[in-house]
């Protein structure tokens, strides 16, 4: 579909653009969730087997495997936006599912996602479903003690080691976020954790502990690590959307706010083309399959907000939005030009 001949002026006019690929197919759906579950259940068994040769080998299968687990959160994450299948019972149970591989319970994660959507970029909502991002004022009022405590927050260590296992292994154990907003978010996390404490067990039972150690656990971290990675560089860029009170739109927040993170193909494929995340963010309810099209129809989403991975690097110094210049900036930044330790 070529562009149209009257570029869209403003990211609300993209929505009619956009809402042309937003039907998914089931037949294309149920081909991508066998493409990625029976490579990733295929390469558990394979580093099972593996385990009487050498637990390195098992090791280095299981790590490779995070890549698909990656992917079968992408596909539970549209899900989530009803962007799977049309029948919205059966995606709902797939992705409940789903769920208990990536360790994430469905409906509370699919809660506190869409207030993500419905909030980004917005400096009077922040706190569920992003990256914690402080202005220059806010650091510039926390104390001593605060300062640090925000530092080693935003600490590559912090943010890509040790938070994604806090993240997916402790906390997804709780309707973080959600404690007080009914039943039905207990009872997915609760139910989650049953699934994945039965398997768990039928695992030992039947390996022992070694299946646990070199296989599950390596599997979940390098996954959830690669999942947190992509979700920061999607937006915590240098020219970035930030605004507050009546500055703040919905639309601009989500196209102007999220990048496009450009990947080689084989990478743009495990991680369901998650990193065309501006038109994702404008338009939730288009297939991860279809956002390739999207691209490939319209320049101006081609060419917006394009992030490679070298240049993905550098936004790991990117930590205190400054307001007045409209963009993120290091600690080192800040000190320099505003003399703020």
């Amino acid at each position: 579909m070529p562009d149209r001949l009257t570029t869209p002026r403003n990211a609300r006019e993209w929505l009619s653009v956009l809402a042309r690929y937003r039907d998914p197919s089931t037949l294309r759906s149920l081909f991508e969730l066998a493409a990625t579950l029976i490579p990733f259940f295929a390469l558990w068994a394979l580093a099972w087997m593996m385990l009487s040769v050498s637990p390195w080998i098992s090791l280095a299968i299981s790590l490779a495997n995070g890549a698909f687990l990656v992917r079968i959160f992408i596909i539970q994450h549209d899900c989530g936006h009803g962007a799977f299948l049309k029948n919205r019972t059966a995606q709902d149970w797939i992705g409940r599912l789903l769920g208990v591989l990536t360790l994430t319970p469905y409906a509370v994660w699919r809660r506190t996602h869409s207030i993500h959507h419905a909030h980004h970029g917005d400096l009077d909502h922040r706190g569920i479903g992003d990256v914690t991002t402080l202005t220059l004022e806010e650091y510039r009022a926390r104390s001593p003690f605060g300062r640090l405590m925000y530092r080693l927050y935003r600490h590559p260590i912090v943010l890509f080691l040790i938070g994604p296992g806090y993240l997916f292994l402790i906390q997804n154990r709780l309707p973080i976020g959600l404690m007080s907003s009914g039943w039905r978010y207990w009872a997915s996390a609760m139910g989650t954790n049953a699934m994945i404490a039965l398997a768990l067990g039928l695992i030992v039972w039947f390996g022992g502990w070694m299946p646990v150690l070199v296989i599950f656990l390596p599997t979940s971290l390098m996954a959830a690590t690669i999942g947190v990675w992509l979700f920061y560089v999607q937006h915590q860029f240098e020219d970035t959307h930030w605004s507050k009170g009546e500055e703040w739109q919905l639309h601009d927040a989500a196209l102007e706010g999220s990048s496009h993170y450009v990947l080689p193909q084989p990478l743009r494929w495990l991680s369901g083309n998650i990193g065309i995340h501006h038109v994702h963010h404008l338009y939730s309810r288009i297939p991860f399959y279809r956002l390739t099209e999207v691209i490939r129809d319209h320049r101006d989403l081609a060419e917006a907000q394009r992030l490679t991975i070298r240049e993905s690097l550098a936004t790991v110094r990117l930590h205190l939005w400054d307001e007045a210049q409209g963009k993120l900036m290091s600690f080192a930044e800040a000190r320099a030009r505003y003399g703020i330790a």
